[in-house]
């Protein structure tokens, strides 16, 4: 059986930069609905005051900022998501599997927060009575009505696995090669946004020697709180 010749680098990224298959489209920017901005901002205060010892500790600050500002973030991520989605197969011959599945997992983390939050300010809103201002208390009945424990579950479970991705790729000599590789093509054929992402991701983790103390910090935190809301504790967002 002959062998098969691995892809030739040159010629994929000048596929990346010159490829009419390969045009970015631009999707229209959308400012999040002023209800769902105020749910997420809570989201992301809550966020970080629970991890505001790791916040301050240099080891891990950036990898928290990361998740903050992209992914648990009251902000729009469609255009990120829909270069994404239309870039996947060609992403999948030149960029490192750890850097894909990142990719891929935070895809499904987003359109998964998506959809438990959509429920969650359903509940707030229409049965409820939310307006201008969310509490601790109402946010956690919120979960109760919802309830989708195993819905929740999984989106922690999901993140966990996302941080131990991103802090597996970050210590990949190749992926750092990969980054510098696709940079000016990534840029030239207008996939900045995606490709800052990414940047960003392996910025954050890079410094981390050891990401195993902060992944199960998240892990048993987020189920802690979990646990706590759906067993009616009176504050459940203490850990």
């Amino acid at each position: 059986m002959a062998k098969i010749k691995p892809p030739d680098p040159a010629r994929l990224l000048h596929d990346l930069e010159h490829s009419q298959e390969l045009k970015p489209e631009v999707v229209a920017g959308a400012e999040l609905d002023p209800q769902l901005a105020l749910l997420r901002t809570w989201q992301s205060e809550r966020l970080s005051r629970t991890y505001a010892d790791l916040l301050a500790d240099k080891r891990y600050s950036p990898a928290c900022r990361f998740f903050l500002a992209d992914i648990y973030a009251p902000r729009d991520f469609s255009q990120r998501d829909h270069d994404l989605k239309q870039i996947y197969a060609y992403l999948a011959r030149v960029v490192p599997v750890q850097m894909l599945q990142l990719l891929t997992d935070t895809v499904e983390l987003n359109d998964l927060t998506s959809r438990l939050d959509r429920d969650l300010l359903r509940v707030l809103i229409d049965r409820l009575g939310v307006a201008g201002t969310i509490t601790p208390q109402l946010y956690a009945t919120g979960y109760r009505v919802c309830d989708n424990y195993a819905d929740r579950k999984y989106q922690i479970d999901l993140t966990t696995r996302l941080l131990k991705k991103v802090a597996e790729g970050a210590r990949l000599a190749v992926v750092g090669l990969a980054m510098k590789a696709v940079r000016g093509p990534a840029e030239r054929a207008g996939w900045g946004e995606l490709y800052d992402f990414l940047e960003r991701a392996y910025a954050a983790f890079r410094p981390m020697r050891d990401a195993k103390p902060f992944v199960r910090t998240v892990q048993q935190r987020e189920m802690r709180i979990l646990d706590q809301i759906f067993a009616g504790v009176p504050d459940p967002f203490s850990v």
